[in-house]
């Protein structure tokens, strides 16, 4: 038995995601703030990973999604950061600074505070930005629920690293 860091299934859909990519010869980017880096640890954790993953952007804060991403201070001030226009923009600017086909973004309240009436513990957004191809920018706003327990955080970037791997599956 090899020793993985990572749960059975992120570990298995992080394979499907370095196989199927690498079968179609697709560069993957991400660009994380709740998950921090969890979604490109899963994707390296599978041998064969450099032929798909380009790079990953871990930009926790604010001025990371500025500065890295090159996200506006006017969509995070109007929008927040937690936001399908924000994560749109971290999508987008993982890709413009990439040599990647496809870049998803992650950004939520993981808890176990932070939350507010509006985006409580839970809200997670996500967006996903495929080079050359125009219309609408693909986002969604899911609500994970960590319990109440002491492994809701957990929890939470857990089901946010599968919905993150989910999408760059398509």
């Amino acid at each position: 038995m090899s020793l993985s860091l990572l749960p059975d299934d992120i570990a298995a859909l992080a394979a499907r995601v370095v196989a199927d990519n690498a079968a179609i010869g697709r560069k993957l980017a991400t660009a994380e703030s709740c998950t921090g880096g969890l979604v490109a640890g899963a994707i390296t954790e599978i041998a064969g990973s450099s032929a798909v993953l380009d790079r990953g952007f871990v930009t926790y804060s604010n001025e990371a999604k500025m500065e890295m991403l090159g996200v506006s201070r006017d969509i995070i001030e109007t929008f927040g950061a937690v936001s399908i226009a924000c994560v749109w923009a971290m999508a987008k600017g993982a890709l413009d600074r990439s040599r990647a086909d496809v870049a998803v973004a992650i950004s939520g309240v993981a808890g176990p505070g932070g939350g507010t009436p509006g985006k409580p513990v839970g809200t997670v957004v996500f967006a996903r930005v495929v080079r050359g191809e125009s219309g609408e920018p693909e986002g969604e706003l899911r609500f994970f629920d960590g319990g109440d327990g002491p492994d809701g955080r957990a929890e939470i970037r857990r089901q946010a690293t599968l919905c993150a791997l989910g999408l760059l599956l398509r």
